[in-house]
């Protein structure tokens, strides 16, 4: 969709998305929802999980057009979550698990332009 080749316009659209992915279009419902120790009563965790991940992975595709990077941070969004959601890391380290995939995302990126 963005056919942007500078690495750092790049790095800033997928944070600009995730920030929207996370934040405004999260909203309360996704937040609560995907939630395994406290879910909205009769709204399965895992398909709010689903949802939201599915969201951040497709911004990441559209970002990167690569299927395999969205399929990737589907994979590692859903885990970095649900790890938030069950205690085992903090909001900050949810948060910088999720910058740190997209400079990974950008730097896989760059690495695939260079061996072409």
């Amino acid at each position: 969709m963005f056919a942007q080749s500078d690495p750092l316009i790049i790095f800033l659209l997928l944070l600009f998305f995730h920030y929207l992915a996370d934040y405004p279009w999260q909203g309360d419902f996704l937040s609560k929802a995907k939630n395994r120790l406290n879910p909205i009563p009769g709204v399965p965790w895992y398909q709010a999980m689903i949802g939201h991940c599915a969201i951040q992975a497709g911004f990441v595709g559209l970002v990167t057009g690569s299927v395999a990077l969205a399929a990737i941070e589907f994979a590692v969004h859903f885990i970095t979550d649900d790890a938030k959601c069950m205690n085992r890391i903090n909001y900050n380290t949810d948060q910088v698990i999720h910058i740190a995939c997209k400079a990974l995302w950008v730097l896989v990126l760059m690495a695939v332009a260079s061996a072409h």
